[in-house]
């Protein structure tokens, strides 16, 4: 893809996430640096340092945990356009809470931190902007929270498939369930009845 066709992505990328102008995208977008990243290799990993935040451009990224009794579980699969990010490191300096690892071959728009620390230099109104990003994030999470609770396990496999449909033919399908909250086996159950 020619640079000028990979900026206007990005710039759509943020615009999705950033109420910005057209000129304050254009010195947003000018900060991110293409990233690459192989099947099998760490964005971020528990107890490290994560001082980026990126955009992806292609492929697919698995943010996980490993509870105490050695189980793993997938908090989410990010795809192209979503955003990766451990908020807290970047944020706040603390060490990343979960893994998040390249599941396929990735190109990533990265920021690193101190570009992301300077952006109320560039643009004046960051701080305001960043705090309804945040809120957008916390409103998603709620979102995710209360389908666990209120929606039954084929309600959330059916969401999920309506939402990401394109994981079910690319990403092992044991993290998706756990994704959503269920076995393996549950998962495959509900998916036999979906697809019969």
């Amino acid at each position: 893809m020619p640079a000028h066709e990979a900026k206007i992505e990005l710039k759509n990328y943020l615009s999705n996430y950033f109420s910005l102008t057209s000129v304050q995208l254009e010195k947003l977008a000018d900060l991110f640096q293409l990233e690459t990243l192989e099947k099998g290799d760490f964005y971020a990993q528990t107890g490290m340092p994560c001082e980026k935040l990126s955009f992806i451009k292609g492929g697919y990224l698995r943010i996980f945990e490993t509870a105490e009794n050695g189980k793993e579980v997938t908090q989410w699969i990010s795809s192209k356009g979503e955003f990766t990010a451990d908020l807290g490191s970047l944020v706040f300096g603390k060490a990343a809470r979960r893994h998040i690892q390249a599941i396929s071959a990735c190109e990533l728009y990265t920021i690193k931190k101190q570009a992301y620390r300077s952006l109320s230099e560039t643009i004046p109104q960051w701080p305001e902007i960043e705090k309804l990003f945040i809120s957008k994030c916390f409103i998603t999470l709620e979102d995710r929270i209360f389908g666990f609770l209120s929606l039954t396990a084929e309600e959330r496999y059916h969401q999920l498939f309506q939402y990401k449909q394109a994981l079910f033919n690319e990403v092992p399908l044991h993290f998706l369930a756990s994704m959503i909250g269920m076995t393996p086996e549950t998962f495959s159950r509900i998916r036999r009845n979906h697809t019969s």
